[in-house]
């Protein structure tokens, strides 16, 4: 049994596993190191359950028109990817005695959605990943901490937020969901072999990493990351990592098909950068961030209503805020398949050099074809 026919039809929310009532389904890489669900034939029970929760066979609800803002909270932000909105809201439920839940780094730098019930642990979940999260049993969990009358904030991209109501199949008051405009999401596998090599490449284990650093004020525009005791930064664009997913090269096939490339979402909140603020409010732009938020429910709006006091903000037409992520997604790379093949073959301490040549040579002959066609 296969829940779904094409890659692109799986998002890898993992809801499906957590749904299943005897455990049937288990989570396992495929060769270019993205999840997908694996049925244990002589457990399956035929419930049905996995495909009632999956996200990307549910029909597209009638959704409300949003409310966008662009939003910086000054105390935040310098540690924030953005304005600091995710932590504004995370903040809102932590005064509540609730659990927060969002995509941090693990033992070993791999990336999965952890709670936080305190703002000592909300701190791993702050910034930018650019990375797909595991959500091992975080739909569980969520769902004992609702029914226990507790308040959860739930924020990661808007196929894992739309996975987790589904999940729940009812509304709870004491829930928030906030997902993210969303580029798409690159391999955990290739991730793995980047961590690996920076390690060997510089001698010690990477403790800390940030795709999103402020310190050049260049709305974070800055990578920079920790192994051993010693700091490295460069620009984002100069990091392999990053280079491989900007060209589209190891993002998850399902992106290439996002449903939720639209304003339009099932959340309660939509979060991300606010691109184009220099056009929009020129005199925002300081280097330093900005969030959108996009409001979807009458809850956001209650909630936007008791914390915007404390943030600068302003309200904007939908027209200021349509960024390309909004509109339609991302687009596959003519490279990808041989990225991929050479993935699978290739020992790290070459793929990622001859990726850099690769994608230099590839954007030679864009600009030698773009200088023809003038």
């Amino acid at each position: 049994m296969r829940l779904y026919e094409e890659k692109a039809a799986c998002c890898g929310c993992g809801a499906c596993a957590d749904a299943c009532p005897v455990q049937a389904i288990r989570m396992v890489p495929d060769r270019e190191g993205f999840l997908y669900p694996e049925v244990i034939r002589t457990a399956c029970v035929h419930c049905g359950r996995c495909d009632a929760v999956c996200p990307l066979k549910a029909e597209s609800a009638a959704l409300r028109e949003g409310l966008f803002f662009g939003a910086r909270s000054e105390r935040l932000r310098p540690g924030s990817s953005s304005g600091g909105m995710f932590t504004v809201l995370a903040e809102y439920v932590l005064q509540r005695k609730g659990a927060v839940f969002g995509a941090a780094f693990g033992e070993h730098m791999e990336v999965l959605h952890r709670e936080a019930q305190s703002p000592a642990e909300l701190e791993g979940l702050r910034r930018t990943k650019y990375v797909q999260s595991r959500l091992d049993g975080v739909y569980i969990r969520i769902r004992s901490l609702l029914k226990e009358g507790r308040w959860v904030l739930f924020c990661g991209t808007p196929c894992q937020a739309h996975a987790l109501k589904r999940f729940l199949g009812e509304p709870y008051p004491t829930l928030l969901l906030a997902d993210l405009v969303c580029y798409g999401v690159p391999s955990p596998g290739i991730w793995r072999r980047y961590v690996a090599l920076l390690e060997r490449r510089h001698g010690g284990r990477l403790t800390e990493f940030s795709f999103r650093d402020k310190r050049a004020r260049d709305n974070g525009h800055t990578r920079c990351y920790t192994t051993g005791s010693r700091e490295y930064t460069s620009s984002l664009g100069e990091d392999i990592f990053c280079k491989m997913f900007f060209a589209n090269l190891s993002i998850r096939p399902s992106c290439h098909a996002c449903r939720y490339c639209t304003p339009d979402r099932e959340s309660d909140f939509t979060l991300g950068d606010f691109w184009g603020i220099e056009r929009v409010r020129p005199e925002w732009d300081d280097g330093m961030g900005t969030s959108l938020v996009i409001l979807h429910t009458e809850r956001a709006r209650e909630v936007w209503e008791q914390i915007r006091g404390g943030l600068d903000w302003f309200p904007c037409r939908q027209a200021d805020a349509l960024q390309p992520r909004l509109r339609e997604p991302t687009p596959v790379s003519r490279f990808r398949g041989a990225f991929m093949a050479a993935c699978r073959v290739l020992p790290a301490g070459w793929l990622f050099p001859l990726s850099t040549a690769a994608l230099s040579a590839a954007g030679l002959c864009r600009r030698l074809v773009v200088r023809r066609r003038r």
